[in-house]
């Protein structure tokens, strides 16, 4: 008997969720829902996916519906069976995460999300990659502002250094110029919960600190990383420099993708993220301040009392984020500076133009999936746990550019 094909392309898991709503949008929107990419929206509440679609109109009513529980392995057997192509949006992933990755693993089919958790990714990789290498399944983690600007634009970089120099970059740094967002309930949640687990499990502040973390056994690097958690002023960029929060996942992307793009970046890759915060006393006292405000929250999360107080009455909650016009008027503005061995430097900037963590992560990751979808075949990329840049490169950098909002520009 032959295996029928899957029904989907892609089905959204988590569609009802604050990125879920705005990732539905812009699919109907990019994709329709009859034309070439089939696609589905799921999740745990039947009611709350019919409010979905009604509220998508006329053009949402050939929207197929699938009802599956993160907790229920049966119902996420019967989802990943009728798609080429998972989406999860249900986070925090190492609360909700790991059942549809080992579902996903177990059936061959492909999987990609949002997520900024480290710790977590570095289990599913020690429970999962062997047999994801097996079944042909393609999980690609981290396709939102984490870590797919970073990891593209570090890629995007090299590409050039590579044509223009004849070698790539040994270092590169990342700092972000602008950028004009809010954090939504669910990032905060997974943030929150990340200290939660170590407070529980101390062992995980040494995983956390590890520059390569989430690197094969064989990486073969063994540069010390600095990790920018402290201000500091940058002569490559004429500026003070603050500690960037998203540095401690997109650092981790960027390693793991020099080990496994062929061939690599370098054996002896450094790379850094930081926020520019501008020059003389000014720009030094925005540096100061950034950093003391991150050692402040992280102080006051890893304490349950503080924590639970933050949680109640300061931070977001899961579901709540910026309104459609905040979204709107969001945008970042990243600077890669790179050097090669011989000394040669290159300059690339990267800009999105709607809030990094919701518009344009919906953008990014509707990308990805209908990147892993239509333009790479099982054949040429096999099962196993990649990143943005290693198994997306430049196909992702042409759909992100063309219908993202996304610029990839060389400096001269």
């Amino acid at each position: 008997m032959e295996n029928t094909p899957p029904k989907f392309d892609i089905v959204i898991f988590g569609a009802t969720s604050f990125v879920g709503q705005i990732l539905t949008r812009y699919m109907l929107k990019q994709f329709a829902v009859d034309g070439e990419l089939k696609w589905a929206i799921a999740g745990r509440s039947q009611n709350k996916l019919t409010e979905l679609k009604h509220s998508l109109g006329i053009a949402g009513e050939p929207l197929d519906i699938l009802v599956a529980d993160a907790a229920d392995e049966a119902s996420l057997r019967l989802l990943c069976g009728a798609t080429r192509v998972v989406i999860s949006t249900v986070g925090p992933y190492a609360l909700y995460g790991e059942s549809l990755v080992k579902t996903c693993v177990a059936l061959g089919t492909d999987y990609c999300d949002l997520t900024g958790e480290v710790q977590w990714i570095a289990k599913m990789l020690e429970k999962y990659e062997q047999q994801a290498k097996v079944s042909g399944a393609r999980i690609v983690n981290s396709c939102g502002f984490d870590s797919l600007p970073s990891d593209l634009g570090v890629y995007f970089l090299q590409q050039h250094a590579k044509q223009k120099f004849g070698e790539a970059c040994s270092s590169i740094k990342m700092r972000v110029k602008k950028m004009k967002g809010a954090a939504s309930g669910g990032t905060v949640a997974s943030m929150t919960n990340i200290f939660k687990e170590v407070a529980i499990n101390p062992a995980l502040r040494k995983l956390l600190a590890n520059p390569y973390a989430i690197c094969p056994p064989n990486h073969g690097n063994k540069v010390r990383q600095n990790n920018m958690n402290r201000p500091q002023y940058d002569h490559d960029f004429n500026s003070w420099v603050a500690p960037f929060v998203m540095a401690v996942i997109n650092t981790r992307i960027v390693h793991r993708s020099n080990a496994l793009i062929e061939g690599g970046y370098s054996p002896h890759f450094d790379y850094n993220e930081a926020m520019l915060t501008g020059k003389g006393l000014i720009g030094g006292g925005m540096a100061a301040s950034v950093g003391a405000g991150l050692g402040g929250f992280a102080m006051a999360a890893v304490l349950p009392p503080t924590r639970w107080a933050m949680e109640k009455f300061l931070l977001p909650k899961p579901g709540e984020g910026p309104s459609q016009n905040a979204q709107e008027k969001g945008f970042y503005d990243l600077r890669f500076y790179g050097k090669t061995d011989s000394g040669q430097e290159i300059r690339v900037k990267v800009t999105g133009d709607q809030d990094p963590g919701y518009g344009s992560t919906a953008k990014m990751l509707a990308q990805a999936a209908a990147c892993l979808a239509q333009d790479i075949s099982k054949e040429n990329v096999p099962g196993g746990f990649w990143t943005p840049a290693s198994i997306f490169g430049s196909k992702l950098i042409a759909r992100l550019e063309s219908h993202a909002g996304l610029t990839f520009e060389l400096l001269e």
